[in-house]
């Protein structure tokens, strides 16, 4: 377990593929279509995550038709205005949808759509960024995040290079949110659960822009919130009402596999099955879809970031479990249609 614990000093676990394969499960429901709605590519010393890698996910049993690719700091260009260099990202993801799309890798389509970066604290004059990221992105490009996830105490730790605090309420960035309204971009927003508030008020100043609210909100279960559970599952939900309550913000669910939210199977000697994460998740996976309804709603892998916790089988397996009582075209809209909606996907 010698990695696991070492990558504590990091924001995001190794990936231990030999630990991942002493839990192995069938596919459940392999013909169901899924568009995974969030997952990154990287070449970083806590691993590689690129093409190949995930495709090998992908094409690992489940019905991936489509998957939906969110900025990481990947592939920046090494030259140029500082603001500028997240292009190079958009160029690169653009260039592995286009390997994708070629058909030669299979079915599915990677990163169909993408989420880039722009700089919104640059207000107003973030608009030549976004003409150059969709320029890149060559019809792919659907929306844009920022670094925002924020928490005073150091155990609360997501970004390699954390955000400062307050950006949600900084009138710059809100004034750059309501430039991707005109440009017909979404908003990803990542925000632990004590950000709540301000992703409350930044969606009612910018009732044009379309959110989506990244890892079901960010329930934390780390540092001075470990043993609280309960606790935050209040505080939670109660943020998580009023936010579904605006009828122009969206949730991913998923990003349950990351420490700062208090699991901890990475330590375990096998990686959990999908029944252990299903029962582990159902509190917060079905009151985020009873508050927001599963029109509103869509599963996310957030790979490989919750890859150092459960492979992506055992992962796809357990929201199958969690949805099994519930109607077809909810189920539909869950795993593929609500994406698809939000992010523009068509075939």
């Amino acid at each position: 377990m010698a990695d696991a614990v070492s990558a504590q000093s990091s924001p995001h676990l190794h990936v231990r593929e030999d630990w991942l394969a002493l839990t192995c499960e069938e596919v459940l429901e392999p013909d169901l279509p899924i568009v995974d709605a969030h997952h990154h590519v990287w070449d970083r010393a806590t691993g590689r995550y690129l093409f190949d890698e995930l495709m090998a996910d992908i094409g690992a049993g489940h019905n991936v038709i489509a998957s939906i690719f969110v900025q990481c700091r990947s592939m920046y260009r090494a030259d140029g205005p500082d603001r500028m260099k997240p292009v190079g990202e958009v160029e690169f993801i653009n260039g592995l949808a286009a390997q994708s799309a070629s058909g030669l890798y299979g079915p599915a389509r990677a990163c169909a759509a993408i989420v880039g970066f722009a700089d919104l604290m640059l207000g107003d004059e973030v608009v030549p960024v976004l003409e150059a990221l969709k320029h890149a992105g060559n019809g792919r490009l659907r929306g844009i995040r920022n670094t925002t996830a924020w928490h005073a105490d150091p155990a609360i730790r997501t970004n390699p290079i954390p955000p400062p605090p307050g950006m949600l309420a900084d009138p710059r960035f809100q004034a750059g949110a309501r430039q991707l309204a005109r440009h017909d971009l979404s908003l990803d927003i990542w925000a632990y659960h004590t950000q709540l508030d301000e992703v409350l008020a930044l969606a009612r100043a910018c009732p044009d822009t379309r959110f989506v609210l990244d890892h079901a909100g960010g329930p934390l279960g780390a540092g001075p919130y470990a043993g609280k559970r309960d606790e935050v599952m209040r505080e939670w939900e109660a943020a998580m009402r009023r936010i579904a309550a605006l009828p122009n913000v969206w949730l991913k669910l998923g990003g349950l596999g990351m420490p700062v939210g208090g699991w901890d199977f990475h330590l375990r000697a096998a990686p959990p099955t999908s029944a252990e994460l299903a029962q582990a998740w159902q509190p917060y996976v079905m009151t985020c879809i009873e508050l927001f309804g599963p029109q509103r709603c869509m599963f996310e892998s957030n790979f490989p970031v919750d890859k150092g916790m459960f492979g992506y089988v055992s992962l796809w397996n357990a929201f199958k479990r969690l949805t099994m009582a519930m109607s077809g075209p909810e189920r539909a809209s869950l795993f593929s249609a609500c994406a698809q909606e939000v992010y523009r996907i068509g075939f």
